[in-house]
């Protein structure tokens, strides 16, 4: 549904974004990962034909957008960041204004307005200003008129930009519900947020893709590295960093902040062990040695911050 071919997008000497390539197909929600400036805003704005491209191409529904961008733009629902309203119009007078720009049939359009208002749980707000609305109920009003049309292809710039947690999770939710039907590419620099919404995440670095993969396949190619969480009680912390530190199958132990009365390590699993599993029954033998209490020990797989460090940590 959407494919980026060879995109590179140019500023006069400045390369924004350089030989990126990925696809998206029905039914998947691909997360753009990347810190500010990394290129993430530009590639959705040569998605949409906003801007065009410098080299390469980009598609959409099969239609190349230099070429049919009428057709390519028709498939599209676009949540830029910081969605200009009508804050003098009601929510529904400008989802109505929405539906007949995006040549809804007017014998349509009612339905289509009733059918976004409650996708995006507007009813209660349906006939207030604009104006009047909290950022989550504007943020869901902007989602709205993204999909009033229906499109095939949804493309949404850092979706919960600016909102508390609550109205985070709200178009969170809203977000992986129409995952299910359609094309979806977002934007984010919440590592968490992308790890929770998507399918596959494509992490970007001053214009180029670093990495691409589900959660799985990126801590396979990039992170393999586990490391086990260990509390202990009443025990010495410069012995037991000196101890666990000797054991082969280590490669570092960090020290946590923890009470007063417990010692929280980090010990990282050497990345040429099998893993972790092997590690802990030599840890516990270990502390029963020392006659050590252990109050818990836990694997923990590598996270998104730990792939996404380790995969621009050369770029």
């Amino acid at each position: 549904m959407i494919t980026f071919s060879n995109v590179t997008k140019r500023f006069g000497q400045k390369v924004a974004v350089n030989d990126l390539s990925f696809q998206v197909g029905a039914g998947e929600v691909l997360a753009l990962l990347g810190p500010n400036g990394a290129g993430k805003s530009t590639s959705m704005k040569m998605l949409t034909g906003y801007l065009p491209v410098s080299d390469g191409t980009v598609s959409v529904c099969g239609f190349e957008m230099h070429e049919k961008a009428g057709s390519a733009q028709s498939r599209i629902g676009y949540l830029p960041e910081g969605t200009p309203l009508y804050t003098e119009a009601t929510v529904i007078e400008f989802l109505r204004f929405a539906a007949a720009a995006r040549d809804v049939p007017a014998k349509k359009q009612k339905q289509a307005v009733s059918r976004v208002v409650d996708c995006c749980g507007l009813e209660e707000v349906q006939y207030q200003l604009i104006d009047t609305l909290s950022k989550g109920y504007r943020q869901r009003t902007c989602l709205a008129q993204s999909i009033i049309h229906d499109p095939k292809v949804l493309v949404l710039d850092e979706p919960t930009d600016g909102l508390d947690p609550n109205q985070k999770q709200d178009i969170q939710n809203m977000i992986c519900e129409m995952g299910e039907d359609k094309s979806i590419l977002l934007s984010t620099h919440i590592m968490e947020e992308a790890e929770f919404m998507s399918d596959r995440i494509l992490l970007l670095s001053k214009g180029q893709s670093v990495a691409e993969g589900t959660m799985d396949e990126l801590r396979q190619k990039l992170c393999n590295q586990h490391r086990i969480i260990l509390k202990l009680a009443d025990v010495s912390s410069s012995e037991a960093l000196d101890v666990f530190q000797t054991i082969p199958a280590v490669a570092k132990v960090e020290q946590e902040e923890s009470a007063a009365s417990e010692l929280s390590l980090t010990i990282w699993v050497a990345e040429d062990e099998s893993g972790s599993s092997s590690l802990l029954p030599e840890l516990a033998t270990l502390c029963h040695e020392k006659a050590w209490r252990v109050i818990g020990m836990k694997v923990v797989e590598a996270s998104l911050k730990d792939i996404f460090a380790e995969a621009t940590r050369e770029s």
